[in-house]
């Protein structure tokens, strides 16, 4: 069947269709022209990971479970205790909240210094910040991102400057220069577009992306 009907069939669109192809958690196979073609085995592990990630597991987690490392009765264990964990975090940022307001602080009065050397403590007591660790992971990713795509840029720069030193020693017809040329300028494009795009997705935050149905 094709990806339209397996989104009917799921409740889960076609971008994080894709994203689990891209993360492993599904392997689809492919028809004699190429196109990839569904099962009902790929939509019945869609719909374990749609259940799954509807309770916030961790992909990583969902992988373990389809690699056979886990079973349902481990991961629904752990996210019981994750998400008294996460409960717990809300509770206690929620009550500091609730602090300030009731000491009436106001933007005259905010002492910034005394409220973030509260909240170390409260890190250093096991209270986690969400925006703080979505933000560190952000940037590791997008250091991986640009870092792959430099080095990829870098390479085909390389590239046209040994075309361009070669043809210096040894003319070539313009239009075959232009061709070879071409095609590490072509790669350079690809690689530049697929990098914002990248960008864009881990900005997005890919996970809390395909989290929603």
């Amino acid at each position: 069947m094709k990806i339209k009907q397996v989104e009917e069939l799921v409740g889960i669109t076609r971008k994080n269709i894709r994203f689990y192809e891209e993360q492993g958690l599904l392997n689809v196979g492919r028809s004699e022209n190429g196109y990839r073609e569904y099962g009902m085995e790929d939509v019945e592990r869609l719909k374990k990971i749609r259940f799954f990630r509807r309770l916030s597991v961790p992909l990583e987690e969902i992988r373990q479970y389809f690699e056979g490392n886990r079973t349902l009765e481990d991961i629904l264990e752990k996210q019981v205790v994750h998400l008294e964990q996460e409960r717990e975090n809300i509770q206690r940022t929620q009550l500091f909240c609730k602090q300030m307001l009731e000491q009436k602080v106001k933007d005259a009065t905010w002492d910034t210094d005394n409220c973030l050397e509260q909240m170390e403590k409260m890190e250093k007591e096991g209270v986690r910040f969400m925006d703080d660790i979505k933000k560190d992971i952000q940037k590791k990713r997008q250091r991986g991102a640009l870092l792959g795509a430099g080095i990829m840029l870098v390479i085909m720069l390389t590239i046209i400057a040994i075309l361009l030193w070669a043809n210096s020693l040894e003319p070539l017809p313009i239009g075959m220069l232009l061709y070879l040329i071409g095609i590490p300028a072509l790669v350079m494009i690809g690689v530049l577009v697929a990098l914002i795009s990248r960008m864009k997705e881990i900005k997005g935050g890919e996970e809390d992306e395909a989290s929603k149905y």
